[in-house]
């Protein structure tokens, strides 16, 4: 039967109810015989059943029992009365050769090999057998990474490296194809990814434009098509009838008839979209310190007792009496459908696990559900659903090739150029897409990944122009094309809309947060979400109907803002003297209420929704305002010094072009909203073509931003990370520290220690204890320094023990090997056996990152940032001296931001 840790002789160990009242880690001092014979590293392998006796190999002269102390003898050799998993050596000449565990090795044993060298030879062998267990740490199949966990940057770059070595050692014909192969993988992958996202946004274009004006009437020629396709843009149109003509009504019974259908489809199509949002509905563990995963302000912040060791479990009861008389909390609900999903992708990319939100049932339910959502007319828009949606895309395609699904570190590099690639078909603006990924949600990002993503834009964009969603040949709706060049003095009026739109978008993201958690968190809309889509539905339908502007889609009332006047242009917005310019700056002056109040409200929803064009509307409302004032001006005082460049009869856009204003505003508005700078010029000069207002749309958005930081200093998506506790490390931010690394360490405790000092072998039962201890308190990607004399020997993560317990057949029973010692006394081999479950070293890290507890805060700020590490080990005097997780110094770097103090 397995060794129970209580019967075995060489454990002085003892559970937590034992422990000192402290709970302070004391190691015990024990020291080890140095034997005098050859030392080869070889594995402990253990078994479950007594079948070797080591004692009939022992000299007769050592008597044994249940109680002989076996770790020193009078001849400084040290025994195993029954080592787990000890086969008989082969070939054994010598009855009193003693086999004693050696160090994990994946690959064939060499304990005979360097027992039989000398000299260089024995040196050349032994320095093999190292790196081959080195190499064995990070090739082995690894752990699938678990809910809420971390990504390991550091263990998954140097598999890769492994990888790519052992592919480029092969020099034949073949493996310089397999070479080739995988190299031209990662284009492969990126191609199909830009194919694929394409084929999307055109069956999401083409389906929502066929059915957005089903809330007017319907064309009785084609029911498939919309107004304007069906009249081919000509006023009196027989083939299209209302509603209201179809129930055979006239004069106001028609209208009002018409109005009542309107307000029922928005409300239909809203709630057929949340309901299909709610059936991706997760629940996340109260011990996740999550807060919720949608775009949702009003969320409440939990805790679940206090997490912090040296408040929270100080006391003789151990970490189990203090974790059993905390409250739980309530599980959270989530669902990855809603919202736009841009503040979840830049977390998942930083390398937060979180299963499920980009799989296929995310990716088809959303794909609908954005359908409906835009058909109903609700202020929202489909460019952030579709970085969600192209991000799901890449993540499945990774399943292809194992190279990118068995290794999240390059998984990543992928899902970088998959959410460029949904810009870039949003927008129609691969190089916008391209910025976008590398200045907002990626945060790794590799210069051969820069390439790659601009190819997956590429290949994005060309696709979907070739499919032509909207038989025009265009990408997006809103192209425009702009004749006129600006004068010098709007360069003025061009600051000072970037002044109003940036204060325009940090007053935007205060109004939705104080809507949130006002409205939101009353208690039966907070316990029924889809009550506040048909809330919002009702008042969209009521409001919308009778203004022209309101009532049009996102992109289409973008494209009619920004557009310039033409003849024939019957927009309501292009007036031909000054007369008519109030009644368009009031029509301009009600839309832009109207439309800032529905889009304050719809954020936030639970429907596919996102905020980038609505935003742009709202700025575009703006912008134009702003315009046709100063041509109001212009046609008042046209001898006026300001005007010199002007055409004195020119028409009413010879000095000012309203929808340039527009398009500035919209742009800088959007910026103030997420804090795209670069990104965002560049899509504005996508989106026109045109290199001369290049200038004005980089001004407006520069200035833009400097307002919107001065007001409001986070970005809505920024202000929804900080809300839900992500563990997200900003890599474009330098905070200021005046601490060291000591100031934040916690006490060390023994139930967050595995101590070897007596004995490699420790119990599985307290293994799980101290793992549960973890879980408990949120660390579920965290690990257990390993000691030994207080010494860090290694460190096995959390997720890796919690494999290898489960492994187990008889826990309770079972004594785990958690060190790499090794003593060989004998020169003879034994077979190795690579299937034992007791051996836990194969997924222990025997070199985790240390730092000095006096390092200085910068240095540690930069360990996590730049090498993604999960937590960093801490000494004093090289002795080990604590532990600091990732969590625990993102949670550090919030207060001190709350503080004031970085």
């Amino acid at each position: 039967m397995p060794l129970s840790a209580r019967s075995h002789p060489t454990f002085q160990m003892v559970d937590e109810e034992n422990e000192d009242d402290d709970n302070t880690y004391s190691p015990v001092a024990a020291g080890f015989a140095t034997p005098t014979s050859l030392v080869t590293p070889r594995r402990l392998r253990s078994t479950r059943t007594s079948d070797i006796d080591l004692r009939s190999r022992l000299p007769s002269r050592l008597q044994l029992d249940e109680h002989s102390n076996l770790l020193a003898f009078p001849d400084g050799v040290r025994n195993y009365t029954s080592a787990p998993n000890t086969a008989t050596p082969k070939g054994s000449s010598r009855p009193g050769s003693i086999l004693i565990p050696r160090r994990l090795s994946r690959s064939g044993s060499l304990g005979g090999q360097l027992a039989s060298a000398l000299g260089l030879d024995r040196r050349r062998r032994s320095e093999s057998g190292l790196a081959e267990s080195k190499v064995s740490l990070f090739t082995d199949e690894r752990v699938w990474y678990d809910q809420f966990t971390s990504t390991d940057w550091v263990h998954d770059s140097i598999a890769d490296a492994f990888r790519l070595r052992n592919l480029r050692s092969r020099k034949d014909f073949r493996g310089r194809l397999y070479a080739w192969f995988d190299g031209a993988q990662g284009w492969i992958l990126v191609a199909i990814i830009g194919c694929i996202t394409a084929c999307i946004a055109y069956f999401i274009t083409v389906t929502e434009s066929s059915i957005f004006e089903l809330k007017e009437g319907f064309c009785t020629s084609h029911w498939r098509l919309g107004k304007a396709a069906c009249c081919y843009g000509e006023e009196a149109c027989p083939a299209w009838r209302s509603w209201g003509q179809r129930m055979g009504l006239t004069g106001p019974d028609q209208e009002w008839a018409d109005f009542g259908t309107y307000v029922a489809f928005v409300i239909f199509f809203a709630v057929a979209s949340c309901l299909l949002t709610l059936m991706t509905k997760t629940e996340i563990p109260s011990k996740y310190s999550l807060t919720t995963l949608d775009e949702n302000l009003g969320a409440e912040t939990k805790r679940v007792g206090n997490d912090d060791d040296d408040l929270g479990f100080e006391g003789a009861g151990g970490p189990q009496a203090t974790l059993s008389s905390a409250s739980p909390a309530q599980t959270t609900v989530y669902y990855p459908a809603a919202g736009s999903g841009v503040a979840e992708v830049k977390v998942i990319l930083s390398g937060f696990v979180v299963h499920g939100y980009l799989g296929v049932k995310t990716l088809i339910i959303k794909s609908l559900a954005v359908i409906l959502s835009l058909a109903s007319g609700l202020s929202l828009g489909k460019e952030g659903p579709y970085v969600h949606i192209a991000t799901c895309v890449g993540n499945i395609a990774c399943r292809l090739f194992s190279k990118y699904n068995h290794n999240d570190g390059k998984r990543r590099e992928v899902l970088s150029a998959s959410a460029a690639s949904g810009v870039g078909v949003a927008f129609g603006a691969p190089i916008g897409g391209v910025l976008f990924s590398l200045e907002e949600v990626s945060y790794y990002f590799p210069p051969k990944t820069l390439f790659r993503t601009f190819f997956c834009c590429i290949v994005a964009s060309l696709s979907l122009k070739f499919l032509n969603p909207y038989g025009t040949g265009k990408i997006v709706i809103f192209e425009v094309r702009y004749a006129m060049d600006w004068k010098f003095f709007e360069i003025f009026i061009f600051v000072l809309l970037g002044v109003l739109s940036g204060a325009l978008g940090a007053l935007f993201i205060k109004a939705c947060a104080i809507w949130a958690r006002t409205f939101r968190r009353i208690p039966l809309i907070k316990k029924w979400s889809i009550l506040e889509v048909a809330l919002v539905a009702l008042v969209t339908g009521l409001v919308s109907f009778w203004n022209r502007y309101t009532k049009l889609a996102v992109t289409e009332l973008m494209f009619q803002l920004a557009s310039p006047c033409e003849t024939g242009t019957s927009t309501g917005l292009c007036p031909n003297s000054r007369d008519e310019i109030p009644d368009v700056l009031r029509s301009l002056g009600l839309a832009f209420i109207i439309k800032s109040l529905l889009t304050t409200i719809t954020f936030g929803i639970k429907v596919p929704a996102g905020i980038y064009v609505p935003s742009m509307v709202v700025g575009g409302f703006l912008g134009r305002f702003v315009g046709h004032l100063v041509q109001y001006l212009a046609f008042t005082y046209p001898d006026a010094s300001i005007w010199g460049g002007c055409a004195a009869d020119g028409g009413p856009e010879s000095c000012v072009t309203p929808g340039v204003y527009a398009l500035v505003a919209a742009g800088a508005t959007m910026c103030g909203v997420t804090r795209l700078s670069v990104t965002l010029a560049v899509i504005l000069f996508e989106l026109t073509g045109s290199l001369d207002h290049v200038l004005p749309f980089s001004l407006a958005v520069l200035v833009a931003k400097w307002t919107a930081d001065a007001i409001e200093p986070l970005s809505i998506y920024d202000l929804l990370t900080d809300m839900n506790s992500y563990p997200l490390l900003d890599n474009k931010l330098r905070p200021v520290f005046t601490t060291d690394l000591g100031d934040i360490t916690p006490a060390v405790r023994s139930y967050r220690v595995i101590d070897i000092s007596n004995s490699p072998l420790v119990p599985a039962p307290l293994l799980r204890r101290k793992l549960q201890h973890l879980q408990d308190v949120g660390e579920v990607d965290g690990g257990l320094p390993i000691v030994r004399h207080n010494v860090l020997v290694g460190l096995i993560p959390a997720p890796d023990l919690e494999f290898v317990l489960d492994r187990l057949e008889d826990e309770e029973e079972s004594l785990c090997l958690m060190a790499q010692t090794s003593t060989w006394h004998g020169a003879e081999e034994m077979e190795d056996n690579d299937n034992d479950p007791t051996d836990f070293t194969p997924y222990i890290d025997p070199a985790p990152v240390a730092l000095d507890i006096h390092s200085p805060m910068d240095l540690v700020f930069q360990c996590f940032v730049k090498l993604g590490l999960r937590y960093v080990c801490v000494l004093r005097d090289g002795q080990y001296a604590g532990l600091v997780h990732k969590k625990s110094f993102v949670k550090y770097i919030k207060e001190l931001e709350q503080t004031g103090e970085t």
